[in-house]
């Protein structure tokens, strides 16, 4: 490795070490609030580096590894979203008789997972990454022991990724088989020269499709996701919608493009029948939750669905707005799983939707910024979550996808649905409930509902004014 090579992996060495210190502290010092002072300096260091590793792109750190512009947007997501987290971490956990210590040291070695995801162009680095990443959430879903759902729903996840990830394993073994190389960029080069029709080339395919619809909740794969959502603790369900799901769909992205995966009909029609159903049924399912972590995983299938819309051209103009929503929907879920966490107490999460009843005249603030994210969700003008689906709109138009496009307009109308259903709650007149204050330092809880207050404004900033980062993404996807 050289100089630059070594360079360009500062970030993710510092998200490694970041680990390391953790256990340290934990085993020179047990104290909650210095783990987590440590380790949001860390991630600020990690998007410190990001910045500085900038200039230098792209570096190719063969095999396994390419880091380019596209790999910069996907790490960047990825750690902004894991600083958010570690934010709410602090306030879910403080309030409960759980030790929070190693819980940061599973958060850190899961993002360090979907960070390799963003950069591997070799289905090694692409198998080590995902299971990194599986490993800690194992543990992370699970790690409220006492709660009857937090076992079930880790076991219930344990069981179906192990699963998967044999399907992935096999699928990879029959396309090494087919082109005799794990290589992205390899094995281009051998359907470009008239490979991959074989038999053992489709089907792995097939195989690896299925352990990424697993890891993205897509349709049929979604079984686990609302038991998931529901028995994580919230914070690690956010996790779980935003981080783990940026690095699949990155890894996912790079793939396709590497390969030019749109000059097989036969996979683009699977993609767009997988899109569909997933739109519909993801919907579907939500309309009559009463819970809203369940409420969020079912609406989580159906935008995955919006985002494989933009997915399916495979053109510059197609990842653009997969990226693009991608940052509105990250901010958008994390905005609403950010209030969920801010009124859980220490008997319960505030899953249950009527427990938002009168949320307005109680919580002025924080209903406003739930408002402004379901809103966002729904696709509503003047949110960032308008733009995003616009984009995702005419990347599908301008391929002429026009199923996709349509069921996407249809099933967006059906979404309202729920989304108005929570809001009309929130404003509802209130009925007496329990106190919902935190007993957590105040540096904390103020900085977590500042955070809150941010993500909100960024919601509103990119629906009105989207050239904000529209343009730095466009820049940073050329350089590859």
């Amino acid at each position: 490795m050289n100089e630059l090579q070594f360079k360009a992996l500062l970030p993710y060495s510092l998200l490694a070490t970041a680990s390391i210190i953790v256990i340290l502290l934990i085993a020179f010092r047990r104290n909650h609030f210095m783990i987590q002072v440590v380790g949001f300096l860390l991630m600020c260091g990690v998007i410190f580096a990001l910045v500085q590793v900038r200039p230098l792109l792209p570096v190719a750190i063969p095999p396994l590894f390419q880091i380019d512009g596209f790999a910069l947007l996907f790490t960047g997501l990825i750690i902004g979203s894991v600083a958010i987290v570690g934010l709410f971490s602090y306030i879910y956990f403080e309030a409960r008789e759980e030790n929070p210590k190693e819980y940061y040291i599973l958060l850190f070695l899961s993002t360090l997972g979907s960070a390799i995801l963003a950069i591997s162009n070799h289905f090694v680095s692409f198998f080590l990454g995902l299971e990194i990443l599986s490993v800690s959430l194992y543990g992370l879903i699970a790690y409220l022991r006492n709660r009857n759902h937090a076992v079930e729903a880790g076991m219930k996840y344990l069981v179906l990724a192990a699963l998967t990830s044999a399907f992935l394993l096999f699928g990879m073994a029959l396309v090494y088989m087919d082109t005799g190389t794990m290589s992205f960029p390899e094995i281009a080069q051998k359907l470009s020269a008239g490979g991959g029709s074989s038999v053992l080339f489709v089907m792995g395919m097939g195989f690896i499709v299925v352990a990424v619809g697993f890891k993205l909740a897509l349709v049929p794969f979604h079984l686990w996701a609302a038991d998931v959502y529901q028995g994580a603790p919230v914070p690690v369900t956010a996790f779980i919608a935003t981080v783990s799901k940026i690095g699949v769909f990155a890894i996912l992205l790079r793939f396709s493009l590497d390969v030019n995966l749109q000059n097989f009909p036969l996979a683009i029609d699977i993609f767009a029948i997988i899109a569909i159903a997933s739109m519909i049924i993801g919907n579907l399912l939500a309309l009559r939750q009463a819970n809203l972590k369940r409420l969020l995983a079912y609406s989580s299938i159906a935008h995955l669905g919006y985002l494989l819309v933009a997915f399916l051209p495979g053109n510059m103009a197609g990842v653009e707005a997969a990226v693009f929503y991608l940052l509105a929907y990250s901010i958008t879920l994390l905005s609403a799983f950010g209030i969920i966490t801010m009124l859980s107490t220490r008997k319960k999460d505030a899953d249950d939707v009527e427990i938002y009843r009168g949320l307005f005249w109680k919580k002025p603030l924080m209903a406003l910024v739930l408002t402004i994210a379901l809103l966002s969700l729904a696709g509503i003008p003047l949110t960032a979550g308008f733009i995003a689906k616009f984009y995702v709109l005419g990347a599908g138009i301008q391929s002429q996808l026009v199923l996709p496009v349509i069921v996407l307009v249809v099933t967006s109308v059906i979404g309202l649905y729920y989304y108005l259903r929570v809001i009309s709650v929130m404003f509802a007149a209130p009925v007496p409930a329990e106190a919902w204050e935190k007993t957590v330092s105040p540096l904390f809880y103020n900085s977590t509902y500042i955070a809150l207050v941010i993500l909100a404004l960024a919601l509103v900033a990119l629906g009105v004014f989207p050239g904000l980062v529209v343009e730095d993404i466009r820049t940073l996807l050329t350089v590859r």
